[in-house]
């Protein structure tokens, strides 16, 4: 169940995460050097499982970028930052509101159920129960390069510093 992932794309996928991905939609964002970055996930596979993170972050170079900034207690000082700040906090919450019907179109489209019985579909950016909160700043990122308007994505992204590695590829056989 892949929606309209090409094959060479899933492949590349795989190669990222080590593992075969949860049903992906679609590549919504590629790093400089052409390999998919960021992937559009379906909410639920074919048995009903859901998955509430809509967009995920593939590339390793990103993912390494967005975890040393998890680590350095990034998630709790923008949630703070989206918190006191009225801009931030209302991008925060188009950003929900966009995941929500994004998340419940494609299970229409795709027919897709899920033995949550939908609830997963009402969860906010990552799965978080309130969505005012910060989970996983990776799917805050990953939001940020599918839709480049995400005002705290993109925060979260300038506070993550160079995304992408810098001479070549990060994967060894990359082709650009």
């Amino acid at each position: 169940m892949f929606g309209r992932l090409a094959a060479r794309d899933r492949a590349v996928v795989v190669a990222q995460l080590g593992r075969a991905p949860h049903p992906i939609h679609r590549v919504v964002a590629r790093c400089p050097w052409g390999r998919p970055a960021v992937v559009e996930n379906l909410p639920y596979d074919a048995a009903g499982r859901p998955f509430p993170t809509l967009y995920w972050a593939t590339c390793p170079s990103l993912v390494a970028a967005i975890s040393a900034l998890e680590s350095e207690g990034g998630v709790r000082r923008l949630e703070s930052l989206a918190a006191g700040d009225a801009a931030l906090a209302a991008s925060l919450r188009e950003a929900v509101a966009h995941e929500r019907r994004r998340r419940r179109d494609l299970a229409r489209r795709h027919g897709l159920h899920g033995r949550d019985e939908g609830a997963a579909l009402g969860k906010g950016i990552g799965g978080v129960a309130d969505p005012r909160r910060l989970k996983c700043l990776h799917a805050h990122a990953a939001h940020a390069l599918a839709r480049p308007r995400y005002v705290l994505g993109a925060a979260i992204l300038a506070a993550a510093g160079p995304l992408w590695a810098q001479r070549a590829c990060c994967m060894e056989d990359c082709e650009r």
